[in-house]
């Protein structure tokens, strides 16, 4: 497996974690790495534990790519958006342990997974950032942070890049559960080891049944977002 991301099966349970050994940023090449472990655990029929180094879940895309060619970028934006359809729709339990900072696409990739775990304590943030930093959202984040946030704080979240911390994140519908940081890894794998013993042809059919207006409507958004990004000056 890439060294970006780990891979160990245990218990019917595949623990798949980012690590760059900085900020776990979003590139093209984590974002293969994640699928190739993603891959892989399909083929096993385990259910997935999503995690990031301790600190940090991820800091979101890696925004030097947007100072390269216009390729480049859309290969990256799209290879984000895919794979938070692909975990939307992915055929097992998916669990998170949010270890730390989740900011844009680490927070995309958090809200689309089944079950969510963050830290208790920390001085850890959550949000949506594009508008800061001077990036339109694009369409496909706002429908994956459309299917899980509270509504009282969906537009607060993505019109106006407001920033959380954990208690205010789970409050926000960003994570389901906090732990405190010592007991996140063991309580994320507790919990996928309970998924783990569902009916998973009926858990399956269940979450794609639950979320089929929210996949389809992400997936229109995607289509879009990659005609916006073609036809975007270069």
């Amino acid at each position: 497996m890439s060294e970006l991301v780990s891979y160990e099966r245990r218990d019917n349970i595949s623990a798949l974690v980012m690590d760059d050994g900085k900020m776990n940023v979003l590139s093209v090449a984590m974002f293969d790495a994640l699928n190739a472990a993603l891959d892989r655990a399909q083929a096993d029929g385990t259910v997935v534990l999503l995690a990031g180094r301790e600190g940090v879940f991820s800091a979101g895309f890696d925004l030097a790519v947007f100072k390269r060619e216009k390729p480049e970028q859309i290969r990256m934006l799209t290879a984000g958006a895919r794979i938070a359809e692909r975990l939307l729709a992915f055929p097992a339990p998916v669990v998170v342990a949010c270890t730390g900072h989740a900011i844009a696409m680490g927070a995309f990739l958090v809200l689309s997974t089944d079950v969510r775990l963050g830290v208790l304590n920390g001085p850890f943030k959550i949000s949506v950032n594009e508008v800061a930093i001077g990036l339109t959202v694009p369409r496909f984040a706002i429908e994956v942070c459309r299917q899980r946030l509270a509504p009282a704080y969906f537009n607060r979240a993505v019109i106006t890049a407001e920033s959380y911390d954990p208690q205010k994140a789970a409050e926000a519908g960003f994570l389901d559960n906090l732990v405190p940081t010592a007991g996140l890894l063991g309580t994320a794998r507790e919990t996928a080891l309970a998924l783990a013993k569902l009916d998973r042809k009926s858990y399956v059919a269940t979450k794609l049944r639950v979320r089929s207006r929210a996949l389809g409507a992400l997936r229109h958004a995607i289509e879009a977002d990659i005609h916006d990004w073609e036809s975007r000056p270069g």
